[in-house]
């Protein structure tokens, strides 16, 4: 349990007080020892303060959506404590929508708004060194990303060639989901990929789209490191969200065959999930 909180952010005071400070930079071995010495109890109820409820598992990932694939990798990288729900009902989560996280009671949905939440409360420094150009760089690849989210659902809930797989895969790995409530799913989501747009492209306009994000993240991402150097910062642990929705499926759709052929994206695929899977 221990080695989920790393020295270099964590500070614990009483534990009567249950209050986690953040002091965003240096060594603080003092508070791993008030942890270590600390009652099972208590170490418990400081590792639940954060958890995050996203979709389930596939194919050995760790969410089968982008967004809280996202938002788990960000948590990894940044060295935070959460316990990890996996549900499908996204009834009650802020804007009906997964993920979401509960911090200290509250409930915090949007990848973006989750990932600014926990950085400005518990201090983190993952962006700390981040210039404006590459903050703004970061932006610009997260606004792409949300493009290419509907291409990647696309693929696995409208395009016949590619939903058998995808639905037996759910099934297989989840045997509580039913066939009859993936079709109801699917039904809702072709609703949104008309309204989106995206449900009106033809399958080859549709991979056109998708093709043409990944190829200038294919640009983007450097053959060694990460995207602004050689650390990661939040902007890989989204990339890391999507691309890895694509690479570790066994589904062999034009998106898999492009990721696939492009070595640095495959690198950097296996980077961040190394470090997320096995911190």
């Amino acid at each position: 349990m221990t080695d989920l909180l790393p020295s270099y952010w964590l500070s614990i005071v009483p534990f009567a007080d249950l209050i986690l400070i953040m002091n965003g930079g240096g060594n603080t071995p003092n508070a791993v020892a008030l942890f270590n010495g600390a009652s099972r109890a208590h170490q418990t109820v400081l590792l639940l303060m954060i958890v995050l409820y996203s979709y389930p598992e596939l194919f050995g990932v760790a969410d089968n959506n982008g967004y809280g694939l996202k938002v788990f990798a960000f948590m990894r990288l940044a060295g935070l404590p959460f316990t990890h729900e996996h549900i499908f009902d996204a009834s009650a989560a802020p804007r009906g929508q997964l993920p979401y996280i509960i911090d200290d009671g509250a409930a915090i949905g949007d990848s973006e708004n989750i990932i600014a939440h926990l950085t400005s409360k518990y201090r983190l420094t993952i962006d700390a060194e981040l210039t404006t150009q590459q903050r703004d760089t970061s932006h610009l690849i997260t606004r792409m990303l949300d493009d290419l989210y509907w291409v990647m659902s696309y693929s696995r809930w409208k395009d016949e060639r590619y939903w058998p797989a995808f639905r037996d895969a759910l099934m297989r790995e989840h045997p509580n989901v039913t066939e009859a409530a993936l079709r109801k799913a699917q039904e809702f989501n072709f609703q949104r990929y008309h309204f989106a747009g995206i449900g009106r492209y033809a399958p080859n306009d549709a991979y056109a789209r998708g093709l043409a994000d990944l190829r200038v993240l294919a640009g983007l991402i450097p053959a060694q490191g990460y995207v602004h150097g050689p650390k990661p910062t939040s902007i890989d642990a989204g990339i890391y969200g999507f691309l890895a929705n694509i690479y570790f499926y066994d589904i062999d759709t034009p998106l898999k065959q492009f990721v696939t052929s492009q070595q640095n994206l495959v690198r950097h695929c296996l980077a961040i999930h190394e470090a997320v899977m096995n911190p």
